[in-house]
């Protein structure tokens, strides 16, 4: 398929849907705090979503190979916009964490079935340009999307955020009902005891890439998602600025991760994928390590944008080596295994920040979450072997087994 096929099917129900996330970056941890909890209920509020997410990956791969991509992908989309459309009815912290774990997964079956689609109709040789666009299209609804969140939340209040994150998530699930394409199914249902065995023998038979590119993963996507938690609460606490002007500072650094994706996408096709991904968290760390140093908002806003910077010079990378190293016969059952790993790392990140911020400080999350970051580094540089650019024409890939 060509990449402008993806445009109506994918590309543009995942800004809609990354803008409403967008929108909730500066104003979640606040409308949490706002409930009178303290700053490590505040990370589990933040972090819950990543946990229904993380529990509900393998679980997602079973329901796709069972109902099909399009159903599957319906189904997260519409969960996505029903949990948000709650929270400013019910106004309770506890209902708060439950919506945001329900979110979650729908988030994981709306990813693992865009994810299966992607990795199925995009060739190798133009997977990190896709795959990168899809990254510079998420990025492009998180530049947005703190800005609207916080001018929203300072006129309406914070719960209104909500309001609006949940009715653009209608119109993504209504564009994915016209347009996204059924995947083929097979003609005899395979049961969720057979795709488990299948599951489990990709897991051991390809224990050796997942554990070694799959911890690289889960370091990285920790310092990606305790960032979204350490700057605006760093930025509210220790600086004292207010959510519309944490939310500039956060759109500000989107605008420029957001417009790295072409960049990203060429390196990784053209040179290898690690020319993307090792530059990514070594800045992406130093920027993290800058932000303890902050005293006002254009010290903060310049450590964000050396994040930014980082982070889009990584846009869609993770994606792009998961799909690269997902075995042809069992394309879901590993991308299931990969994001779950991944999704590990995004959980932990916003919950390292509540412990490490609640018994040292948040200065100390910030430099734990740059140290995750260099680990990552060091594991894809000496553990992790090149799957794309020029290295596959030239070297022997080791390449996963199905079983």
């Amino acid at each position: 398929m060509a990449r402008y096929g993806l445009l109506l099917p994918v590309y543009v129900p995942t800004f809609l849907l990354s803008l409403g996330q967008g929108v909730l970056i500066p104003t979640l941890p606040l409308y949490a705090e706002s409930l009178g909890v303290s700053i490590a209920l505040v990370s589990l509020a933040v972090g819950s979503a990543a946990i229904g997410t993380l529990l509900a990956d393998i679980p997602s791969g079973v329901l796709l190979e069972q109902v099909g991509r399009r159903r599957t992908m319906l189904a997260g989309c519409g969960s996505v916009a029903v949990t948000c459309l709650l929270v400013p009815v019910f106004q309770h912290f506890a209902v708060l964490v439950v919506l945001q774990f329900i979110g979650g997964i729908g988030s994981a079956l709306w990813a693992i079935s865009r994810h299966v689609f992607l990795a199925e109709s995009i060739p190798l040789e133009e997977r990190g340009q896709a795959i990168s666009t899809f990254g510079g299209i998420n990025r492009l609804g998180t530049f947005g999307g703190p800005a609207v969140g916080g001018l929203v939340a300072a006129h309406f209040g914070l719960a209104s955020a909500f309001w609006v994150s949940g009715g653009l998530a209608v119109v993504a699930w209504t564009i994915s009902f016209f347009f996204i394409p059924e995947s083929k199914r097979p003609k005899t249902a395979v049961s969720t005891g057979a795709y488990l065995r299948t599951l489990g023998r990709v897991v051991v038979n390809n224990g050796r890439v997942l554990s070694t590119a799959g911890f690289a993963q889960l370091c990285s996507q920790m310092i990606r998602a305790g960032r979204q938690v350490i700057v605006p609460l760093y930025g509210a606490y220790a600086l004292g600025l207010d959510v519309s002007a944490i939310g500039a500072i956060i759109s500000i650094s989107s605008a420029i991760d957001m417009v790295l994706f072409i960049p990203a996408g060429m390196l990784m096709d053209r040179i290898g994928r690690k020319a993307a991904i090792i530059p990514c968290f070594v800045i992406l760390s130093i920027g993290m390590g800058m932000v303890p140093l902050s005293r006002n908002y254009a010290t903060l806003l310049f450590a964000t944008t050396i994040m930014g910077f980082g982070n889009g010079i990584g846009s869609g990378t993770m994606m792009t080596l998961g799909a690269d190293l997902a075995p042809a016969g069992a394309v879901g059952s590993f991308l299931g295994v990969w994001r779950l790993i991944g999704d590990v790392g995004g959980a932990g990140g916003p919950l390292v920040v509540g412990v490490i911020a609640g018994l040292l400080g948040l200065a100390t999350s910030a430099f734990t979450l740059a140290g995750i970051g260099l680990l990552s580094v060091a594991l894809f540089a000496f553990t992790v072997p090149e799957t794309g650019g020029r290295l596959r024409e030239t070297e022997d890939v080791v390449r996963p087994r199905v079983g």
